[in-house]
């Protein structure tokens, strides 16, 4: 069995290409600069590369470059997308909505998009790249999205709840979410089987460190609590993401810059962290 896994970030499209005899990745790869420009690398389990830039305007057309990669030229690994049995997606937001892994439904993709709100710069892509992938995949070939809020559900009402009116949750569905759940419950799950115990005696402290970070409590297997809140903006600081800051300084920053809000976003999401502090690079080391 050969199952391919997506992930859409936002500007990005990394791929894998797995046998799940032996569980090795027979390709992997990754569209990025999507939406400025267009770049794909790609890697075979032989050794096969291949580096080109491209015309990326939409996840759409990242999506169809990773097709013609794996089904043709010299860096191909397949003949055709039948020979896959299935595709599994990671998602970042999927809400009160989804608690569990899904099968890919029209309406589910619907659903995804409707929460780009909740997370503007992933869940718009996720949907693109899941229709994309639909019109290319055998319809009896089944498709499952993860998602990254679905772990953290089990928090209880007084660690997602913010000290806002009641009404912005009820209305606008503003709490904390957590993200990286299928890290933190690989990491919990692994350390469990690692120590040999059951996870449901444990109390664990899950980190997930890289260019978007955060920490998870994880209690008898579920999350209890998480460092990201409402968007992966919250909690510690970050590649280029703040962390978390008083909300003071934030309208304190926009009044100081005149930004609006959308440019306040764009500043602590793409201009701050590592980044900002060091006014030198993103990378920590």
């Amino acid at each position: 069995m050969i199952i391919l896994v997506v992930n859409a970030g936002s500007s990005s499209l990394k791929y894998q290409l797995i046998d799940m005899k032996d569980e090795s990745v027979i390709a992997k790869g990754n569209c990025d600069r999507i939406g400025i420009d267009g770049h794909i690398s790609h890697k075979t389990f032989d050794g096969r590369t291949l580096n080109e830039d491209c015309d990326f305007p939409t996840h759409t057309e990242a999506f169809m470059k990773l097709v013609d990669v794996l089904t043709k030229g010299d860096a191909s690994v397949i003949k055709s997308m039948d020979e896959i049995s299935a595709v599994g997606h990671r998602i970042v937001q999927g809400a009160e909505i989804f608690d569990k892994p899904v099968l890919v439904t029209d309406e589910v993709i619907q659903q995804i998009d409707d929460l780009k709100e909740l997370a503007p710069v992933h869940n718009h892509a996720h949907a693109l790249a899941l229709w994309a992938c639909k019109k290319v995949m055998p319809a009896n070939v089944p498709q499952v999205v993860v998602f990254d809020t679905a772990f953290h559900q089990t928090m209880p009402e007084k660690a997602y709840m913010f000290g806002l009116p009641y009404e912005d949750y009820e209305n606008y569905s503003v709490r904390k979410y957590g993200f990286h759940g299928t890290s933190h419950r690989f990491v919990s799950n692994a350390l469990a089987q690692a120590l040999g115990k059951d996870i449901k005696d444990l109390k664990i402290v899950s980190c997930h460190l890289g260019n978007g970070s955060s920490i998870t409590a994880v209690q008898g297997g579920k999350s209890i609590d998480t460092s990201m809140g409402f968007t992966p903006l919250d909690g510690l600081l970050m590649g280029t993401r703040t962390g978390c800051v008083d909300p003071s300084a934030v309208t304190f920053v926009a009044e100081k810059h005149h930004f609006t809000p959308s440019q306040m976003s764009e500043y602590m999401n793409k201009k701050s962290g590592f980044l900002g502090v060091s006014g030198i690079s993103s990378d920590n080391r």
